[in-house]
């Protein structure tokens, strides 16, 4: 190949190659910056100056920029004018390693209350029968409830409890106390453990209504079935948490 055809080749290719090293560098530098702004690095919820940043990583200015334009995009930190770059959709905290209520999980960052949007009994769809030991389409109780966290949507929960217990939930305030808690007490035992699957999903239009976000937006949906102490399962959830408010964190430990 002539030198000049294999010039035409190679500087484009140079190019785009300097364009994905940006991009990467710009995307391990939004990781970084993600964990300070989870973990309240920066002081008052204003970030440094792109050059100080620049400096602290050992980055260029372009790619500073780059990483805050993927954290405004996911709705962290936003530009002020006369202020700087400033944390603005603060994500909570979800441990994954502990079984509790979502009041008793977010205590300490406000009140958690409930909008209980449908509660009543249903025939047990198969799979729901099957994961909770019932026959099928005998009924179990059915609670869907918006969480909301200082007044903010957070999750859109959906529920499902044998009828044994169930019936012992119609009357409970389900409004302020976790299901957990109300569980415990009519079982007259403690929770025990649980089985969780955590995913990405699109929202459908009623959980994008309900959690006020825009359809097909990405979740979290944390799927939990929780058992008593002696094993019996008895609360079966679907659990779509807002991404841009929450969290998922644990402490695991490598068996020898």
């Amino acid at each position: 190949m002539p030198a000049e055809r294999i010039r035409e080749h190679t500087v484009p290719v140079a190019a785009a190659r300097r364009r994905r090293l940006r991009a990467d560098g710009a995307r391990l530098l939004a990781d970084l910056l993600r964990h300070q702004v989870r973990t309240g690095a920066f002081p008052g919820g204003v970030l440094p100056y792109e050059d100080t940043i620049g400096t602290d990583y050992r980055v260029s200015r372009n790619t500073v920029r780059q990483a805050l334009d993927l954290l405004r995009g996911e709705g962290i930190v936003e530009r002020q004018p006369g202020v700087g770059t400033v944390v603005v959709g603060e994500r909570y905290p979800h441990a994954l390693d502990r079984l509790q209520g979502l009041a008793e999980t977010l205590h300490e960052h406000g009140r958690v209350t409930n909008e209980v949007r449908t509660v009543g009994p249903v025939p047990a769809p198969a799979p729901v029968a099957r994961r909770l030991g019932v026959p099928e389409h005998t009924d179990v109780l059915y609670i869907e409830r918006r969480r909301l966290l200082n007044g903010l949507p957070l999750s859109l929960d959906l529920t499902y409890v044998p009828m044994d217990l169930g019936t012992g939930l119609l009357g409970a305030d389900l409004e302020n106390t976790d299901v957990f808690r109300l569980l415990e007490s009519l079982a007259g035992q403690p929770l025990g453990s649980a089985d969780i699957t955590l995913e990405a999903v699109n929202a459908d239009a009623h959980s994008a209504a309900v959690l006020e976000i825009p359809r097909g937006s990405a979740v979290l949906m944390l799927e939990r079935l929780t058992h008593l102490a002696d094993g019996r399962p008895v609360d079966l959830e679907f659990i779509r948490f807002r991404g841009d408010r929450i969290s998922m964190n644990a402490l695991l430990h490598r068996s020898c």
